[in-house]
């Protein structure tokens, strides 16, 4: 497996989503369109997703409305994030998760994105990027992607929704400094210069 620097790699563009979310395939399509889905939609790392279990997504056997990750999880384990659950993402969480019930009992302790290895484990890093990487390749996009791509995707269009605030987007993300918002958003400098050539 070829590893790209997850700070280099680009968001995907409305286009791209709309082609990577029909792509999936196989007897697990329903569950990385939900991975896929729920990246773009609350900007978690890869490790946070996957650390997911149906307990942070269930209660009462209800979708809840807002997923939270536990600090042990997160990047510098100083404190959990809590998001809004989109409705987007909620309604694939919704088919996945109704999809596993039937051929095994949804527990709290279930992971949400369960291997099919192992007893009660959820996929690996490396497993999500193969899934994602092979869509990556079959629709043809071109540049640097990988997991890393659904929490840039996230930051870029919650920067656009923000009227481009750097502070509102730094909470939205979760950075503790505004300088790594800063950079995750530094694919803009190419707008930027051709903003400048165009005046």
């Amino acid at each position: 497996m070829r590893r790209i620097d997850h700070e280099r790699v680009r968001p995907l563009n409305d286009v791209e989503i709309k082609s990577v979310l029909g792509s999936f395939e196989g007897p697990y399509a329903n569950r990385d369109k939900a991975l896929f889905l729920l990246g773009i939609k609350s900007g978690f790392r890869i490790s946070e997703l996957l650390s997911l279990r149906a307990g942070n997504i269930l209660h009462s056997g209800r979708i809840v409305d807002r997923v939270t990750v536990a600090r042990r999880h997160m990047k510098k384990k100083t404190e959990g994030r809590t998001v809004l659950l989109h409705p987007e993402a909620k309604a694939a969480l919704v088919e996945w998760l109704g999809e596993l019930g039937k051929v095994q009992p949804v527990e709290c302790e279930t992971y949400v994105f369960l291997s099919r290895k192992g007893d009660n484990k959820p996929v690996s890093r490396i497993h999500a990027w193969r899934v994602l990487h092979d869509v990556f390749q079959r629709k043809d996009l071109e540049g640097k992607l990988g997991t890393h791509s659904m929490r840039k995707t996230f930051a870029s269009k919650v920067y656009e929704a923000l009227g481009f605030d750097l502070v509102k987007t730094q909470k939205a993300l979760g950075h503790k400094n505004i300088n790594s918002t800063a950079q995750y958003l530094s694919f803009r400098e190419e707008e930027i210069d051709q903003a400048i050539l165009a005046i």
